[in-house]
């Protein structure tokens, strides 16, 4: 079904206001993923804050002009499926991951800061821990000390009770 030129408008300012909050941009083509496992990828992205969408490519392509992600424009041939989030990492680990599962999602292209990212590119990026993977560790490297703090007075005051009786 074929969009009137308000619902064009309409679609290209709803992705235009994604780009702007946007750290980084994904697309991977997705010929033959049937309904199903899409709907498995869009609850996915959902869970991870990654706004996920099929896209004409000249609406796409009108909405990150003037963008950091414009060079990205060039990239855009094809069925594309769009994965756009504000964490550096989310849009594509969400399609990696799903792409590793599913051999009919083939990772294209993508942006970050500013840089167009190939397959290889875009794969290095869903390698880097998210945003709360990293404060969880961060978390946990800070909390060992001071339980082995903990652990070593509570030692040291049964010695000294023992010692004491």
């Amino acid at each position: 079904m074929s969009l009137n030129l308000d619902d064009k408008k309409a679609v290209v300012a709803e992705v235009a206001e994604q780009i702007a909050k946007a750290q980084t941009v994904v697309v991977a083509e997705y010929n033959g993923i049937e309904v199903p496992n899409m709907t498995v990828l869009r609850s996915k992205a959902r869970e991870s804050g990654v706004y996920l969408r099929v896209v004409k490519n000249t609406l796409v392509r009108r909405a990150v002009a003037d963008t950091q992600f414009a060079p990205l424009a060039e990239k855009m041939t094809g069925p594309l499926i769009y994965s756009i989030s504000a964490d550096p990492v989310a849009a594509a680990k969400v399609l990696n991951d799903f792409a590793k599962s599913n051999d009919k999602l083939v990772l294209k292209a993508g942006s970050y800061a500013g840089k167009v990212l190939d397959k290889a590119g875009v794969q290095a990026l869903a390698s880097i821990p998210s945003r709360e993977e990293l404060l969880a560790k961060l978390l946990g490297v800070m909390k060992a000390p001071v339980s082995g703090f903990a652990v070593a007075l509570g030692a040291l005051a049964k010695q000294r009770e023992a010692a004491a009786a």
